[in-house]
């Protein structure tokens, strides 16, 4: 029987639960219409097309960063400007047109869980503007290998993400090179002649096949081992991103060098592959078929949408689709969808600062002048730089990993910010009935209801646990 006409508590609040916990917020429940499941399954399917707004590719960013490598060799020696600094003159046009691109989609979309599954698979295929490789490339990385394929099977989305250049350049494949490739033996070579001391090189770097194997397929208790990820990492060697044909013009960013490629064939999970380009994607198939893989997912996807302590039942139903459907992520939308524990009553789960802001602005209404001034309309200040996360693990997905104190007080005072600029022209306690409804607590109605002003109803409304959590 689908959820959306079960009856009692749940049925009363799945409005709520719809626009918040599966989508990003709404301004009124109103939205959402008389059949929230209805709602959300409409919105299934590719994530919102951003690409109408000129933004760079791939191998613009490539680009961008030979421009930027050039300018810094041709640099005279006078110039006492960081290399941080130096960086952000240059690709700061490239970084604020990413970030609102992404922020003003989540913010004005009318397929809001279209929009969360979009940022929950960015984060699980974490690439981080923090390292300096990666400067220019998250924002095409999220529009070409994430956002087509979040209704498509988790193994395109897989090959997309492992085989695109921001991917090989945050976790080092681009210079990765087999100890017997035909380059390593060369430069080998050329180090003896010269009389070179020092280590022998090999080349190698385990980086990526660590972190596909970890991180975005069969998790660390997976059932490989170190044996698997040389092997893989062998596998993985020559797929790089080529900058002088990309400076020429190419339209794609990414290609196999076979003289980076280790030779011979490799054994990955007891499975033997011969060497060459096609290995890559065989490897991948049997990744993103695994139930390890299957697992993992269901976990990462219950725990994000439901609880911080994923329920085993809604686990065992999505890991139990994930095999079925061979990784159809339609099929694993409309499952968790379906499951009634995913719309248990309570707001377990509590918004990251990105969540936050977004949810702010979609409930306030307003719009792209949210992130006029700042791209990021001040989340990097509430402690998470967008499309910056600080590892290949991404963003955390708890609660308490958002809850110090210093956090939870930069949260008041964004939101104090936030109601002093809006507060007057909004009405905090029409606007908590018409968002959070049967949500909002007694409590929180109170003290809404008592606030002396309009700022201060809005900061309290902002502020109230029903809004923080989701």
């Amino acid at each position: 029987m689908p959820v959306a006409r079960h009856c009692g508590m749940v049925s009363t609040l799945q409005p709520l639960i719809a626009a918040h916990r599966f989508g990003l917020g709404e301004a009124t429940l109103a939205t959402v219409g008389a059949d929230a499941t209805a709602w959300l399954l409409a919105q299934i399917g590719p994530a919102d097309d951003q690409r109408g707004n000129q933004l760079p590719t791939a191998a613009d960013g490539v680009r961008a960063q030979a421009d930027f490598a050039r300018q810094r060799r041709e640099a005279k020696a006078g110039d006492m400007r960081s290399g941080e600094q130096q960086f952000a003159e240059h690709f700061r046009a490239m970084v604020q047109a990413d970030t609102r691109a992404r922020l003003v989609t989540a913010a004005t979309t009318q397929r809001p869980f279209a929009e969360r599954l979009s940022l929950f698979w960015c984060n699980h295929f974490t690439v981080s503007m923090a390292k300096a490789p990666v400067r220019g490339l998250v924002g095409a990385f999220e529009r070409e290998a994430i956002r087509p394929h979040i209704a498509g099977s988790f193994e395109t989305m897989l090959k997309a993400a492992v085989q695109h250049a921001a991917m090989l350049r945050y976790l080092d494949n681009d210079q990765s090179a087999g100890p017997q490739s035909r380059y390593v033996r060369l430069r080998s070579a050329r180090a003896l002649d010269s009389g070179a001391q020092g280590p022998r090189i090999t080349g190698l770097n385990e980086n990526l096949a660590r972190e596909v194997l970890e991180l975005h397929t069969l998790g660390v208790d997976g059932g490989y081992t170190q044996a698997d990820v040389t092997a893989f990492a062998a596998v993985l060697t020559g797929w790089r991103v080529p900058v002088r044909e990309v400076i020429e013009g190419a339209s794609t960013a990414v290609r196999f060098d076979p003289s980076w490629h280790e030779p011979g064939a490799k054994t990955v999970l007891g499975k033997r592959y011969a060497e060459g380009p096609q290995a890559l994607d065989a490897v991948l198939h049997d990744l993103a078929l695994h139930p390890s893989t299957a697992r993992f997912i269901a976990t990462k996807l219950a725990r994000h949408f439901v609880d911080d302590t994923p329920p085993p039942a809604l686990v065992a139903r999505l890991q139990a689709n994930f095999i079925a459907s061979g990784g159809d992520l339609a099929a694993l939308s409309r499952t968790l969808v379906a499951s009634p524990e995913a719309w248990a009553p309570g707001m377990p789960k509590l918004k990251t600062p990105e969540e936050f802001v977004v949810s702010t602005v979609r409930l306030l209404g307003l719009g792209e002048q949210a992130f006029a001034r700042q791209p990021d309309a001040g989340i990097a200040g509430l402690g998470q730089r967008v499309q910056a996360a600080p590892s290949p693990a991404g963003w955390p997905d708890r609660a308490e990993e958002w809850l110090g104190p210093d956090a939870v007080w930069k949260r008041i005072e964004w939101a104090t910010r936030v109601a002093d600029r809006t507060g007057r022209q909004t009405d905090a306690r029409a606007l908590a009935q018409a968002s959070l409804g049967p949500g909002f607590s007694e409590a929180s109605t109170r003290q809404v209801q008592r606030a002396a002003d309009g700022p201060q109803a809005l900061a309290l409304l902002l502020l109230a646990p029903e809004f923080q959590r989701r």
